[in-house]
């Protein structure tokens, strides 16, 4: 017997200013299972999550809710039919505590309109223990970590009591733990004949966790199909339209001297931490999240103070107490979370581009070069195939591959000598993460020296030459190409010794 269908959007059109967001497609929503929709970033996903949410309007199309025609004029509309909708950015208060931040503008209330403060927290406490969040409600979520807000976002969906649940990249900011929390909490729903739209670029969550996929390019229906019918491979290719030949691109090059050295380095969570990295060559940094990745990497860039330990820059001391210093070094910093730390969304694609390399087009008392600016940036959207019509387009209104193009961009622009990835490919579809593999592997072609920090352990394995694993502040295990496994390299980072001849 079929499932029942909640929601169904047929032949949706959509177009902005010169863009067809969305030509025909559909998307069915079915009682008990999960939906997958996938596709490039730019394929139409979040278009169609605002259509049917009541966020934009179609321009042509139908909208099935429980088996009637409808159209939602705003997302408070349905919403309170019973669609959620868990975004991928998080929309909440941090001054406000978990509790309050859940039952925002719908407090329980007691007579004369006050709030029932112990109701609350009290309603708020068993969301938490139904995710198996062991934090309290009344606790600000500002002093929560990125991956515990991520779960206060879908506690505050599941209060809605939903029928319809859209997941955007719900995993993006969780650890192994609290990934799997959230699969039990969507296997809790589907029992209870919830419907779940499950928006994610991480191929192995889709066929863990989905029952039926959904292909969109080029905001177009591709295809609807079940999960166990199809293998990742052919996935891929209907996502992007073509062949991906190898999804790791490893390029085999001789390395150079010597390039970075940090002796003993130590700080607030980093503890005596040592490593070399040589020109041409990528360093593949690993651990599980709270290892210490990034601080190790912000106390390198000089935005985070070390208490003690040194860096060496083709063999000389260098001083690095601010960023300004480290880009002056030749040090350059991408960040993994590139919307708070890495872009200015307001501002357009070449003021994003140019901003640290802006003493590179000053002239004569401070002036600008405009023309040389525009250039510039033109060769560089070229070089890294960015999509847009302008490079005075907001950056914000591109698709988050684009935007971590214009990052990585903006740093290769100062011409650094040492260029540490954060999570470069984090939020990135499978075409675009191919092409910031090829950038990364042109950038090694030409001696620069690397340190790629990344969650995805195939990433590590596939693009690295070395490999370091961090283990509650130190380094826990270090690994050849030749040597590293996802085993080994999963051991060390969980902090097990390993014999002397698996580590360098």
């Amino acid at each position: 017997m079929e499932a029942q269908s909640l929601l169904a959007l047929t032949n949706i059109e959509k177009s902005f200013p010169g863009v067809k967001a969305l030509n025909g497609a559909s998307l069915r929503v079915k009682a008990g299972r999960v939906m997958a929709l996938v596709g490039e970033n730019g394929a139409g996903k979040s278009t169609m999550m605002k259509i049917m949410t009541g966020i934009y309007q179609k321009d042509a199309g139908i909208c099935h809710w429980l088996g009637k025609e409808t159209v939602f004029t705003g997302p408070k509309q349905s919403q309170e039919a019973g669609i959620g909708i868990i975004h991928q950015e998080l929309n909440l208060i941090g001054s406000l505590t978990v509790a309050e931040n859940i039952f925002l503008g719908r407090e329980p209330l007691r007579a004369f309109g006050r709030i029932d403060w112990p109701m609350l927290y009290h309603e708020a406490d068993q969301l938490l223990a139904r995710l198996n969040l062991r934090f309290s409600s009344s606790v600000l979520v500002d002093h929560l970590s990125i991956g515990d807000q991520q779960m206060v976002e879908i506690a505050k969906v599941l209060s809605y009591q939903s029928k319809v649940i859209v997941m955007d990249e719900p995993t993006d900011a969780l650890t192994d733990t609290e990934t799997l929390s959230l699969f039990k909490v969507i296997n809790e729903l589907k029992a209870q004949g919830c419907g779940i739209v499950y928006i994610s670029h991480r191929m192995k969550e889709i066929f863990d966790i989905c029952d039926d996929v959904t292909v969109f390019r080029d905001g177009r229906f591709i295809g609807e199909y079940d999960v166990n019918a199809i293998d990742e491979q052919h996935l891929i290719e209907l996502m992007v339209g073509r062949k991906l030949e190898e999804q790791y691109p490893h390029l085999d090059k001789q390395h150079g001297e010597t390039r970075l050295e940090v002796r003993h380095l130590s700080g607030s969570g980093i503890e005596d931490v040592s490593f070399t990295l040589r020109s041409g060559e990528i360093l593949g940094l690993s651990g599980l999240m709270g290892a210490g990745r990034s601080e190790l990497m912000k106390m390198i860039y000089g935005a985070y103070p070390k208490t003690s330990g040194k860096l060496l820059l083709n063999q000389q001391p260098i001083s690095v107490r601010t960023p300004q210093q480290a880009l002056a070094q030749g040090i350059v910093y991408i960040s993994e979370d590139r919307k708070r730390e890495g872009l200015i969304l307001g501002m357009s694609i070449k003021h994003n581009m140019s901003l640290t390399a802006l003493p590179y087009f000053s002239g004569f008392g401070g002036a600008l070069k405009h023309h040389e600016e525009r250039l510039t940036v033109g060769d560089f959207i070229r070089l890294f195939n960015i999509k847009t019509d302008s490079m005075d387009k907001t950056i914000g209104l591109l698709s988050g591959g684009n935007q971590q193009k214009v990052s990585i961009a903006r740093g290769l622009m100062t011409k650094p000598k040492v260029l540490i990835l954060d999570e470069p490919t984090r939020g990135v579809d499978v075409g675009a993460k191919k092409e910031i593999y090829q950038l990364i592997n042109q950038c090694k072609e030409e001696g620069l020296s690397i340190i790629l920090v990344s969650s995805e352990m195939p990433e590590v394995l596939g693009m690295s030459d070395r490999i370091l694993v961090m283990h509650e502040g130190r380094i826990s295990g270090e690994f050849t190409r030749e040597q590293a496994t996802q085993e080994r390299l999963m051991a060390a980072a969980v902090g097990k010794q390993h014999s002397k001849e698996l580590v360098i």
